[in-house]
């Protein structure tokens, strides 16, 4: 009899990896199909001026002399050349943008160097460092559940999960700071069995580039405090003593770019997160937050329709099994692997959690929950390992069923959430709000022999620069200093103004100097008319 049940798990084993492969392959292609489809928004703008090593001071007075442009001076702004090197870069972020941390950005500019400045190059870079992602989270399942085969369907659920392909094609610093809390984890792991001083090291590395990707990276190294004193029961151990040690160590290298941040700060980055909140759109934003890592048809919670409406089911069965996958790790597995997965679920989520719903603010975001939804994966990875996989006499075969069935459906819904994401222009994470707008605008400007796009050095990042990526060379650009207007142009075919920041001088002021109309295209465009 166990003979039969041996072979019979060896058969099925081999057949739940080439399934697995095949995630992966899928996982792959959604990774980079389609990459520069989507609009290049507002934040990946940003990252690409911080990326070419030009400040925004110096690009507002460089181009806002309201002389007419082309759309490769925009680019320039946005593109490595020449005149920039990697200290313009690091002095750029320290001056203008300290809260944005080096490693990525550097990173991205040696990448761009040798494969080009385009949307697709750029972005590559994120869905090439994803990639990363599956090596170490089988590497971690390894060491935290010591089963090759809770990694192998770890892997098959990360590869094809709707918010790992969303932030693998977007040029910010997500998909790296995912790698540096796996390898991080891993390196902990290691060095808490081994209990040498090259794995302690090690350690330290890791969460120098933790510290490096992302702020709240050291949240997650707190988590992993807790986790080691809990573990060590309150005792001043060994380990307990090479961990106070190591993350000394890796604070010291943090110190830095801590001083930087204190002496550069920049209050206005977090002022979207002052939005006040109802209760009812707090549980519906955390809702979406954690059912995402399973399915994702691109609803924003503030999205007006009823498809929302008809996902809640899916959304509250989601929400069901990861909290049964909870459950079952802390029921079925040892203090050393349920209380990693409850600390790695709870080093953002805990306390972004109770900010949201104590300030009604909304300081969580799905790119901010991203160490939460790994230890909901690896939580849902043992789930239906124990239960699909198992070969105890006493697992009924209809439960086995049931849960192939539940793994089937999950699949499909990742599976559904990659083919419509890889199709769309814009999506739920590149704020709809305020962007849907602009693939319009740029076909209204575009259908113009010779048009002008006249604005002001308010509206330059991110709305022309976003503007830019959509719209053909033949436009040209007049941008002028705030409170001033454009000299009179003649040999246009269109003239068209564009102000997603508001100026009501620059409106009133361009129907004087035009003698004409504004007519309004739509809530950002206007065109000029002329009397007849």
């Amino acid at each position: 009899m166990k003979k039969r049940l041996s072979q019979k798990w060896a058969i099925s084993k081999y057949w739940l990896r080439f399934l697995i492969i095949i995630l992966l392959v899928i996982g792959v292609f959604f990774r980079f199909v389609n990459i520069d489809k989507k609009i290049y928004w507002g934040d990946e703008v940003l990252s690409s001026l911080r990326i070419s090593g030009y400040q925004l001071s110096e690009m507002k007075t460089q181009l806002s002399n309201g002389r007419l442009i082309g759309i490769e001076n925009l680019h320039k702004y946005q593109h490595t050349n020449p005149e920039k090197n990697v200290i313009d870069t690091i002095k750029g972020l320290i001056l203008e943008d300290s809260q944005i941390l080096p490693l990525y950005i550097l990173m991205t500019r040696f990448w761009v160097e040798c494969f080009g400045n385009s949307i697709a190059a750029i972005r590559s870079f994120s869905a090439f460092i994803s990639l990363l992602t599956f090596p170490c989270l089988y590497w971690l399942c390894q060491e935290l559940f010591e089963s090759s085969l809770v990694g192998w369907i770890a892997i098959g659920l990360v590869a094809i999960s709707p918010i790992h392909i969303v932030y693998a094609q977007e040029a910010r610093s997500y998909s790296l700071g995912i790698v540096a809390i796996l390898m991080s984890s891993v390196a902990l792991l290691r060095a808490m069995r081994l209990q040498t001083k090259v794995s302690w090291c090690i350690y330290v590395a890791t969460l120098s580039i933790g510290f490096y990707t992302h702020l709240f990276f050291t949240l997650v190294a707190f988590a992993q405090g807790i986790y080691v004193v809990i573990i060590e029961r309150f005792r001043l151990s060994k380990t307990s003593i090479y961990y106070v040690l190591s993350l000394l160590a890796g604070f010291i290298s943090f110190v830095p770019w801590i001083w930087i941040i204190i002496t550069n700060p920049q209050p206005e980055a977090v002022t979207w997160a002052n939005t006040k909140q109802t209760l009812f759109m707090l549980v519906t934003r955390w809702a979406g937050i954690f059912s995402r890592a399973f399915l994702d048809l691109g609803i924003s919670p503030n999205e007006p329709g009823k498809l929302k409406f008809v996902l809640i089911p899916f959304i509250l069965i989601i929400l069901a099994l990861i909290s049964y996958s909870i459950y079952v790790v802390c029921r079925r597995t040892s203090k050393e692997v349920w209380l990693f997965v409850l600390t790695l679920i709870g080093s953002l989520g805990l306390p972004l959690l109770i900010t949201d719903f104590v300030f009604q603010k909304r300081f969580a975001t799905s790119r901010y929950t991203l160490p939460s939804v790994l230890g909901i994966q690896l939580a849902v990875a043992y789930l239906f390992t124990t239960k699909i996989a198992s070969i105890s006499i006493s697992t009924k075969a209809w439960q086995k069923k049931f849960w192939s069935l539940v793994a089937f459906m999950v699949i499909m819904g990742e599976v559904v959430s990659c083919v419509v994401h890889s199709q769309a222009q814009i999506w739920w994470n590149q704020v709809p709000d305020k962007y849907q707008e602009y693939p319009q605008i740029a076909n209204i400007i575009n259908q113009g022999k010779k048009p002008l796009l006249i604005s002001d050095e308010d509206n330059i990042i991110p709305p022309l620069q976003v503007l830019s990526e959509l719209i053909d060379p033949k436009v040209q650009f007049q941008i002028v200093g705030k409170n001033q207007l454009p000299e009179i142009t003649n040999g246009f075919s269109d003239i068209f103004l564009f102000l997603f920041e508001p100026s009501d001088f620059l409106k009133a002021g361009i129907e004087k100097v035009y003698n004409s109309k504004l007519q309004q295209v739509n809530q950002y465009l206007w065109k000029i008319t002329k009397p007849n």
